[in-house]
């Protein structure tokens, strides 16, 4: 793979965890479980650190870091749910507008992975791939738990 297609390939990826970083920092915000609230900011952190890895992984290719996240397609329409969401104060219906955010993560750092990625660069978006599952993993057990508990 060429450098080029590697920056494009990082920047989605970099895109794709500051949306993370504010989808989680705003289900945070109105999550009403505090220790809810504290995992959701942690990942919200997780996020953040990955973008910021991603950048210099860009930088060191020869490219230029995308800044911040974007209102692009999915994945602003799975953050935009989730601002419905958080308006009811309903810890469940976050959290499971917080899955929805997730699962559009996993498929583009599997389309990443399967973008035949520099062996160092792989191992980077490998890493923060399992971050993003255990990520959703927990959401899920969350979700799961928080909806049995509900109703």
């Amino acid at each position: 793979m060429d450098s080029t297609k590697t920056v494009s390939t990082l920047n989605d990826l970099i895109e794709t965890s500051r949306n993370g970083e504010k989808g989680f920092r705003l289900a945070a915000e109105h999550a009403q479980d505090t220790q809810l609230k504290s995992l959701l900011q942690r990942f919200a952190d997780d996020c953040s650190r990955a973008a910021r890895e991603l950048q210099q992984c860009v930088v060191q290719s020869g490219g230029k870091p995308e800044e911040g996240g974007t209102a692009a397609g999915a994945a602003h329409r799975a953050w935009m749910n989730l601002k419905t969401a958080v308006t009811s104060n309903d810890d469940a219906a976050i959290l499971e507008e917080c899955e929805r955010g997730e699962d559009h993560a996993k498929a583009i750092y599997k389309k990443a992975l399967s973008d035949g990625l520099p062996s160092d660069v792989r191992s980077l978006v490998e890493r923060q791939y399992q971050g993003t599952l255990q990520h959703h993993d927990r959401i899920k057990e969350l979700r799961n738990q928080y909806a049995h508990t509900t109703h």
